[in-house]
């Protein structure tokens, strides 16, 4: 059973909704160790400390903020427990904003938000009201030595928690935006609209996958074999020098490739509305 990552309580007016924290999502990738190269020994990152000339325990670390060029000061556990917010045991929301004011770019880590068996009711009254209402709550939490502000959202007949990126913490891109001077004329937007239209399905999840992951599994499967793997085929892709052109091209070869796969969907759906019908 995951282990949750926070308990307390959401609080809104003199509402307070017992629950916990799971963590959402999680990368699931295959990881490769540090070796030498002579002997293949996974190289270690030892806590050494240069003034002892010895290797330390774990329990011999103490966290400390650098005040000055090697000045530090120390900061036990049990002092950062003191200065906790009322935010390390109570999610207080803020306010209710607007889903469509939230930029996805703004979202940082993200959990799963569990009622406690005696939170139920509150907690789907809330869900139930930000659903019909298309708000997100906007609120204050403490964990893992921080305080966020966080979005809590409905999702999928629950609550999801986005602690946020604040304004400076989203960075700027040289250039980004800057398209003074570059015109495209209205033909060239019929033909892209009609190349997104033919690009344009419903969005399922499972159909995406990770498949640098897959081949990297593959590699390490086959260099375990003593085999060796074929590189994979990297697309060609020549300078476009007549918009329009392109555009067209793209759309002809799209709508051909997607043919055959709109003929096996639809063989799918007929073959499952036949077994509807017959039980």
């Amino acid at each position: 059973m995951a282990a949750s990552v926070w308990k307390g309580s959401i609080t809104f007016g003199l509402i307070s909704i017992p629950i916990r924290l799971y963590a959402a999502a999680r990368s699931a990738r295959t990881s490769l160790h540090q070796l030498h190269r002579k002997c293949s020994t996974r190289l270690r990152q030892p806590l050494f400390c240069p003034t002892c000339n010895r290797i330390v325990e774990r329990t011999e670390v103490v966290k400390g903020y650098e005040y000055d060029d090697g000045k530090y000061v120390l900061i036990e556990p049990e002092e950062i427990k003191k200065i906790a917010p009322r935010s390390a045991r109570s999610m207080e929301i803020l306010a209710f904003v607007q889903s469509s004011e939230i930029d996805p770019l703004f979202f940082d880590s993200s959990y799963f938000v569990v009622p406690e068996e005696e939170g139920k009711k509150p907690y789907l009254l809330l869900t139930k009201t930000m659903e019909d209402t298309h708000r997100v709550a906007i609120a204050k939490i403490a964990m893992h030595q921080r305080e966020y502000t966080a979005f809590l959202r409905p999702y999928d007949h629950g609550l999801a928690l986005h602690t946020m990126y604040f304004a400076n913490e989203i960075r700027e891109a040289p250039g980004y935006g800057d398209v003074a001077g570059v015109k495209v004329s209205p033909q060239e937007i019929k033909l892209a609209e009609q190349l997104v239209a033919t690009l344009s399905e419903e969005f399922h999840l499972d159909k995406y996958h990770d498949e640098f992951e897959g081949r990297l599994k593959a590699l390490i499967e086959a260099r375990q074999k003593g085999r060796d793997i074929a590189a994979t085929p990297q697309p060609k892709r020549a300078p476009v020098i007549d918009m329009m052109a392109a555009l067209k091209k793209s759309l002809e070869t799209t709508a051909a490739r997607k043919r055959p796969m709109r003929a096996k969907e639809a063989a799918a759906n007929g073959k499952r509305s036949a077994r509807k019908i017959a039980s």
